[in-house]
């Protein structure tokens, strides 16, 4: 489904990405994991089109996508929740949604009322909440309302940021159980994961990254079991 190859990317004269290459397959769950630094944010700026590469090619769907517009990216199927979940906190949850449903305007309000329906249906808290503002949230409702939001573009690809930063232990369980059935209802996803463990354990493959470069890609079973991994980033614990 997607493919990157080289990928360059720096913040002006900062080289971020040091020739990242990737892949993901329809229905995977794919991680990135590594030290903060290591390139993984920019990697998914870089594939939604919020920041140029310097060089190096992404293809999507054989579509080549890596000179493409924020917009552009998005209207193919590819959709971002931002790290920090960024949403509106002086709009509803309704409006939030509606926001995410910006690029399928075309389809009409029959189709966004389905696909309301459908969100309410994955994240029902969202529901009794629909006329809240979004700032009046709690960190946990909060991250659910962003993945709602972007799973309102109906995206192939979700591209998801630090999906539990900053939240408490049973709410991120939550979080990653509402992933896996995301991912079992046909969306393919690319996660950015500071807990290695968490992430890797629910990721059909990981790619970890060091300093702007693959250091290491397997299964997410392997990767849990690899010593060098275990050592650097799940603290000693293996699985």
């Amino acid at each position: 489904m997607l493919k990157t190859r080289d990928l360059v990317a720096s913040y002006g004269k900062i080289q971020v990405l040091k020739g990242i290459t990737l892949e993901i397959s329809k229905g995977e769950i794919v991680a990135l994991i590594g030290a903060n630094g290591s390139g993984k944010s920019t990697t998914l700026k870089t594939i939604s089109g919020l920041l140029k590469p310097l060089s190096g090619t992404i293809h999507f769907e054989e579509d080549e996508i890596h000179l493409y517009p924020p917009e552009a990216i998005v209207s193919r199927g590819i959709v971002q929740v931002p790290e920090g979940r960024k949403i509106f906190p002086n709009l509803s949850v309704l409006e939030n949604l509606e926001v995410g449903a910006y690029s399928r305007k075309k389809h009409g309000k029959a189709t966004q009322k389905e696909d309301l329906e459908q969100i309410y249906q994955l994240f029902p808290t969202l529901k009794e909440r629909r006329n809240q503002m979004g700032g009046n949230l709690s960190g946990g409702e909060q991250q659910m309302l962003a993945i709602a939001r972007g799973l309102m573009g109906k995206p192939k690809l979700l591209l998801l940021d630090e999906p539990s930063l900053g939240l408490a232990p049973i709410i991120i369980e939550e979080i990653f159980v509402l992933i896996t059935d995301i991912n079992r209802n046909g969306v393919t996803i690319l996660l950015v994961e500071q807990d290695a463990q968490a992430a890797l354990e629910i990721s059909h493959r990981g790619y970890v990254l060091e300093t702007g470069k693959v250091a290491f890609s397997d299964t997410g079973m392997n990767l849990l079991q690899n010593e060098k991994v275990i050592e650097a980033y799940l603290g000693g614990r293996g699985v």
